[in-house]
């Protein structure tokens, strides 16, 4: 009995010894620092770069970086101007929010109602190029110059990339599975959230992807264009104050929230598409 076990325990000739499960999972969690460490490298070589091109540097507009890094801890660390995140963030919160349920749902809409669809095709890609920016004054002028029209602003713009590609996402599904939804005799709504959605869930992230960019970039265009605070407009009000190192204070703290909300994306990302790059991951190149 004993041999037996030790012989059970014994790898397979010809098969690779199994890993144990906790010992796995210990080299994915060292593996990840690694990859990390491996990607910020031309990071920090540029602003050691940054930081030893500018130490001599005596144009107002283009300080030194360590007089930059000692005002930024002046103002955002124990100053009050961590303030103006609040507003900002806010506006993003609200419009993103409300793209990415638009989207997704306006998306699911009108993948299930194919007349709608074609016929709306066109005025949909219509409102698609053209650029938010110059809608800028019509939205100011209908919702004037508070909290929803930058809400406004933010979800019009963020909206598109959602809803185009879920629309996408769903048409790519596998007609296989629509049919054997129907063969199980699932309802429209239960075939959309069993079957579609899962399905076309990678490109519907991706879409997000996207409207988490745009909404970023409309939150500054709109705190600059009109408003009373937010980081746009601090950034805004240093440079025509001519408190240019301020500015960049602004500029760099503006990089940090978006480098920090991407990074929070990621991580739901691969929460919720763990089992996609688990395939992908078992499937392995062809």
């Amino acid at each position: 009995m004993l041999s037996e076990n030790r012989a059970a325990r014994q790898p397979v000739a010809g098969q690779p010894a199994r890993v144990p499960a906790t010992r796995a999972r210990r080299q994915r969690w060292l593996a990840r620092p690694a990859r990390v460490a491996g990607g910020l490298w031309l990071f920090a070589v540029l602003v050691a770069a940054w930081w030893f091109l500018s130490a001599g540097s005596t144009s107002p507009g283009f300080p030194p970086l360590e007089t930059i890094l000692r005002r930024l801890y002046q103002l955002w660390i124990v100053g009050g101007a961590k303030q103006q995140l609040v507003p900002s963030l806010e506006h993003f919160a609200f419009g993103y929010a409300i793209a990415g349920l638009a989207g997704v749902g306006l998306g699911a809409l009108l993948w299930s109602m194919r007349t709608v669809r074609d016929a709306t095709s066109p005025f949909l890609y219509f409102l698609y190029v053209m650029p938010t920016p110059a809608l800028v004054p019509a939205i100011m002028t209908i919702f004037g110059l508070g909290f929803t029209m930058k809400v406004v602003i933010i979800a019009f713009a963020a909206v598109w990339p959602t809803l185009l590609n879920t629309l996408d996402g769903m048409k790519s599904v596998d007609e296989v599975k629509l049919d054997s939804a129907r063969v199980l005799g699932l309802s429209g709504p239960a075939t959309v959230r069993s079957v579609v959605l899962p399905a076309a869930m990678p490109q519907i992230v991706a879409g997000l992807r996207n409207s988490l960019q745009v909404s970023i970039i409309l939150m500054v265009v709109s705190e600059i264009v009109a408003s009373t605070g937010g980081i746009g407009y601090f950034i805004l009000t240093a440079q025509q104050n001519f408190s240019f190192t301020d500015m960049w204070t602004g500029i760099i703290v503006l990089a940090l929230a978006g480098s920090a909300l991407n990074l929070i994306f990621v991580l739901v990302e691969h929460r919720v598409l763990h089992w996609h790059y688990g395939a992908r991951t078992t499937e392995g190149p062809l």
